[in-house]
C-alpha cells in the first residue's frame, strides 16, 4: 500500500532538505517517491501500476505518492516541471528521477540498477 506524503513526512522519511544541504537518505530501505496530480491523465494510467509494484515489493522498497497540487513546496523543491515524475532513492546513493508515465517493465529495471533490489 503506497503513502501519501505531506512536507513533515517527507522531511522524516526521505530527506531532511531543510536540516541538511547535501542528499541525506532518512529510510530504512529504497524509496521510490511517485510525484503526480488527480488531474493528470498518464498518473491515473500509472497509479495501478504503482500499486502492483508497491505490493510485490513490500518490505524492499517504500512506495510514497506526493500529489503535487497539496504539496506544492515539496514538489518546488525538486523542481518538479512535469508529472508524472518519479524520484528513486537507493539507500546509500544519490537520487535519481525519471519522467513520464514509464511502464512496469522499466520501472522494475530501474528498481534493479538504481535501488539495487530484486524481487
Amino acid at each position: 500500500m503506497t503513502e501519501n506524503l505531506t512536507k513533515e513526512t517527507f522531511l522524516e522519511k526521505v530527506f531532511n532538505y531543510e536540516k541538511n544541504k547535501e542528499w541525506t537518505f532518512e529510510g530504512e530501505i529504497p524509496a521510490i517517491i511517485d510525484f503526480y496530480a488527480d488531474w493528470c491523465g498518464p498518473c491515473k494510467s500509472l497509479a495501478p501500476i504503482i500499486e502492483d509494484l508497491s505490493n510485490e515489493y513490500e518490505g524492499k522498497v517504500s512506495i510514497y505518492k506526493v500529489d503535487t497540487e497539496a504539496q506544492q513546496e515539496l514538489a518546488a523543491a525538486f523542481g518538479i516541471r512535469s508529472i508524472p515524475s518519479m524520484l528513486f532513492c537507493p539507500q546509500n546513493d544519490e537520487p535519481q528521477m525519471a519522467h513520464g508515465a514509464l511502464p512496469k517493465t522499466q520501472i522494475e529495471q530501474i528498481i534493479k540498477d538504481v535501488l539495487k533490489v530484486e524481487k
